[in-house]
């Protein structure tokens, strides 16, 4: 029996130093959070949770209002912080941090969260939805460095590059047979 998680990396967001619990959704973003619902519409879900962050949760949404389902939050699956979130890094070196962290998953930069750390407070999260929703469809609104973490707890093919690869927003559709990841598809065409 298959249980099925699409992972919905939220829309564009204006980044906005230290305001990374509460930015949200451009204009361009909103549009895009219908579009997701638009994709999903049609799909079974059974629950839709996400990251307590807003532009996660506003990117799932207009999903929630549409099925009838409420949002359950999860501090749990917020952003990982590569990081401290006190000051600033340059894009390139904020790169090569992100890519060394998933070559050595203890890795991180001072005050932030190496992946090692990210995947041991955000998996327990979802084997319990493995578990609770078995056979079901579970949406979760998220981000691009959190999803890729928990994907490649399950299978270490995703890391730096397929994080590098997805889009804002993304969609994957995730099989899971227990707690084996089986197959991944995206679903976003953007």
């Amino acid at each position: 029996m298959s249980t099925w998680i699409y992972m919905v990396r939220h829309a564009e967001s204006p980044f906005k130093f230290g305001e990374e619990r509460t930015r949200r959704l451009s204009a361009e973003g909103e549009i895009d959070a219908q579009k997701v619902c638009n994709v999903l519409l049609d799909k079974q879900v059974d629950s839709i949770v996400s990251s307590p962050y807003t532009r996660a949760v506003q990117t799932v949404q207009v999903l929630a209002e549409q099925k009838g389902l409420a949002i359950t939050e999860y501090e749990a699956l917020k952003e990982r912080a590569i990081k401290g979130l006190n000051y600033k890094l340059s894009e390139q070196e904020l790169l090569k941090a992100v890519k060394k962290s998933f070559e050595d998953k203890n890795y991180c930069l001072s005050g932030g969260e190496s992946t090692f750390q990210a995947q041991n407070r955000s998996i327990p999260i979802i084997k319990r939805l493995l578990e609770d929703y078995a056979g079901k469809h579970i949406v979760i609104g998220t981000h691009g460095n959190i999803m890729t973490i928990i994907m490649n707890y399950f299978d270490d093919a995703y890391g730096y590059d397929f994080w590098k690869s997805t889009s804002k927003p993304d969609i994957y559709r995730l099989e899971f047979e227990g707690e084996h990841l089986k197959a991944v598809e995206r679903l976003w065409r953007s």
